[in-house]
């Protein structure tokens, strides 16, 4: 049998495929075809079919990964959507809340909501903070507002009512009503998409994935039946922002909870291959062609959070905690009104993409200054399937970089990388530094087809010791769907001081939401003892306004001591300090449900000879202002000798990625095929 994990980016799609007999483990990509991002994932596989000569009916598992959803939000557009709210609460959806991201830039503009007022309509109902029923549901108003939605010709329907995560009776009844008058539209219900409280974002959570449920349901059944058309009979996955994976009826229900579908299985694959290889500790650093997605994983585990904006948005989901940043191969370098060089967030994407992919393109690209500086091989691109015209990117860079500023075409490239690398290691940094940690504690992890090509100037520029480079890390969140087990989320507000009645209810919470998780299993068709349950505990001090979380594992009863404990831990590690004479309130419960599934194997390689016969040639580079030009060797990865240093300047070319590395570094291949790069002080 075979496995095939997918990661459809931005401007490429990359593949990787196991085979379950033998362990072997191979790569492909191709380029992303935006208009329909299954067109890519279908080409792809055909290829691969040829080239590896595998037969297609032998697939049993195909997950992928995408980011659709985000990009159907950053796009606007979704569907033509509609709210049904309590009375009193349609502009919650507007308002907000009264933190403001830049409270002094009068230019900043909040994106319009998704619902705009005439399509956001009110209920006679009211629910109580506790759960009680203080204005019965008004029928007859929900069916006016039923109507009133259909004769505004609604694609889809979120329904948030207040409190309705105490009791969701209301919201029930409402998607009945909503269903019969409207059949076949799409309906998002708050109830099921996010049952906890802050009402600002559980209705844009559940706003979210009614504007993106019916184009990503159609995308989910193009895709299945596009794989069916190869001959694949195994029912595809999809990662989810968490880092598990769902099936396509899940993933059609909730599609707000796949927005960070691909980088976070990026994420999850990085921290088993860097456990695997004694490094545990890891900043991924993911430059694709569009942008640049940073994380960190601390002793093996990745960092989560349940807050995040998407394009400007609140999303409350579980997920990987990862900062996006428009920094990647295609993004377009632009001088401002003020004679100011810009690079991102624009990208020149898959079509046309940079000046050197010969569609089109006009602006110049970070892969164009690459290109310029010799430090990418124009004949290697995709393992030689893809044609690049070095000459277009010297003169679209000369034209619309050097020129204009006075400079070289050496310094005009060069001043293209080093305004990307700033933005990236800015991104490094609000990810590590920020929150505390210590930066020279952790590996630099570079993946997607353009993070090992900055590293090493990016690991220089924020005091990072070391670059660990994953075999074809182009590849690698594709590899990471292999890596990866199914998973699915539940939560339960409940505010309560910490006592020993209110501990016995969220143990209580605790099992209920277990049970739903076994149902859900029994649905993917899991077994008893490949399941497992990950229970975590929302708290807070009494007075604070935003809550940390706190792990549960192997709590009962007689643990409430423990659990303040750990509280106080927890705190002590986010915020630097801990209270331990204020009052403790527990606030929600959550629990990961999670299946055990067969992944890639972790074998050990064997690595090439010698270092002489991974040596393919050398050519000159250009380092920077203060090196200049200098002659570099070039190496094929897969040959490369496990464990025999080499120094820079030097590059490592593979089919999926470019490696750079610098004078003054050296590198070594580990036993598990993973380069790993020295940076010098």
């Amino acid at each position: 049998m075979y496995r095939i994990g997918v990661d459809v980016g931005g401007t490429f799609t990359d593949f990787t495929f196991l085979d379950e007999t033998t362990g072997e483990i191979r790569f492909w990509k191709v380029s992303s075809t935006p208009h329909d991002p299954s067109e890519a994932i279908e080409t792809g596989i055909r290829q691969m079919v040829e080239a590896f000569g595998f037969d297609a009916r032998k697939v049993g598992y195909l997950g992928h990964g995408t980011t659709i959803a985000t990009n159907i939000v950053i796009e606007r557009r979704g569907a033509r959507t509609g709210l049904l709210t309590t009375k009193g609460f349609r502009d919650v959806l507007e308002l907000g809340r009264q933190a403001r991201p830049s409270i002094y830039d009068y230019r900043m503009q909040k994106p319009p909501p998704l619902v705009p007022r005439d399509r956001r309509i009110e209920v006679t109902e009211r629910v109580g903070p506790d759960g009680d029923v203080l204005v019965p549901l008004d029928h007859a108003t929900l069916e006016a507002g039923a109507r009133a939605l259909k004769d505004l010709k609604v694609e889809s329907v979120a329904i948030c009512f207040l409190h309705a995560y105490r009791t969701p009776d209301h919201e029930k009844a409402a998607r009945a009503a909503v269903e019969r008058v409207l059949p076949g539209v799409y309906v998002s219900v708050s109830s099921e998409i996010l049952p906890e409280f802050r009402e600002f974002e559980r209705v844009s959570t559940t706003v979210v994935n009614a504007f993106v449920g019916p184009k990503m349901g159609a995308y989910l059944e193009k895709f299945r039946t596009r794989m069916q058309g190869v001959g694949i009979p195994a029912e595809p996955y999809t990662i989810h922002s968490n880092g598990g994976l769902m099936s396509v009826e899940t993933a059609k229900g909730s599609p707000v909870r796949t927005c960070v579908s691909g980088p976070a299985a990026g994420v999850v694959g990085a921290a088993q291959i860097g456990t695997v290889a004694g490094v545990p500790n890891l900043i991924t650093f993911d430059v694709g062609g569009t942008s640049t997605d940073v994380s960190l994983i601390h002793e093996g585990r990745p960092l989560y959070t349940s807050n995040r904006l998407v394009a400007g948005y609140p999303v409350k989901t579980p997920m990987i905690d990862i900062h996006v940043i428009g920094a990647g191969g295609g993004s377009i370098a632009v001088i401002d009104d003020a004679g100011a060089m810009k690079v991102g967030p624009q990208s020149a994407g898959a079509d046309p993409g940079p000046a050197a992919y010969g569609r089109g393109g006009t602006q110049p690209t970070i892969t164009d200054a690459n290109l310029c500086l010799n430090r990418l091989d124009p004949t290697l691109l995709l393992g030689g399937r893809m044609t690049i015209d070095p000459d277009a990117s010297r003169r679209v860079v000369h034209d619309k970089v050097a020129k204009p500023l006075g400079l070289t075409l050496e310094e005009a490239a060069h001043g293209i990388i080093r305004i990307a690398n700033a933005n990236m290691s800015r991104a490094i940094r609000s990810v590590s530094v920020e929150k505390g940690y210590d930066i020279a504690r952790f590996a630099l992890a570079a993946f997607g087809g353009a993070g090992p090509l900055h590293a090493a100037e990016v690991a220089v520029e924020c005091g990072i010791p070391k670059v660990f480079v994953p075999r074809e890390p182009g590849t690698l969140c594709a590899r990471g769907m292999l890596l990866t087990d199914l998973s699915s989320d539940y939560v339960r507000s409940h505010f309560a001081d910490a006592t020993a009645e209110s501990w016995g209810r969220v143990l209580t919470l605790f099992a209920e939401m277990e049970a739903d998780g076994h149902v859900w299993l029994d649905r993917e068709a899991i077994a008893k003892d490949k399941r497992r349950f990950v229970r975590v505990l929302d708290a807070r001090y009494r007075g604070q306004n935003f809550e940390i979380k706190v792990a549960c594992d192997g709590l009962g009863a007689g643990d409430l001591e423990e659990v303040v404990r750990r509280f106080h831990d927890a705190h002590t590690v986010e915020y630097g300090y801990a209270i331990k004479d204020r009052g403790v309130e527990f606030v929600s419960c959550r629990i990961q449900a999670i299946g055990d599934v067969p992944k890639a194997p972790h074998a050990k390689v064997a690595g090439g000879t010698s270092l002489g016969d991974a040596v393919t040639g050398s050519r000159s580079m250009y380092i920077d202002a203060k090196h200049g030009w200098r002659e570099a060797t070039v190496y094929q990865r897969e040959r490369l000798p496990v464990g025999q240093d080499f120094a820079g300047p030097a590059i490592v070319n593979e089919m999926s990625a470019t490696t750079l590395i610098l004078p003054d570094q050296t590198a070594v291949v580990d036993p598990w095929g993973n380069l790993i790069v020295t940076v010098s002080a």
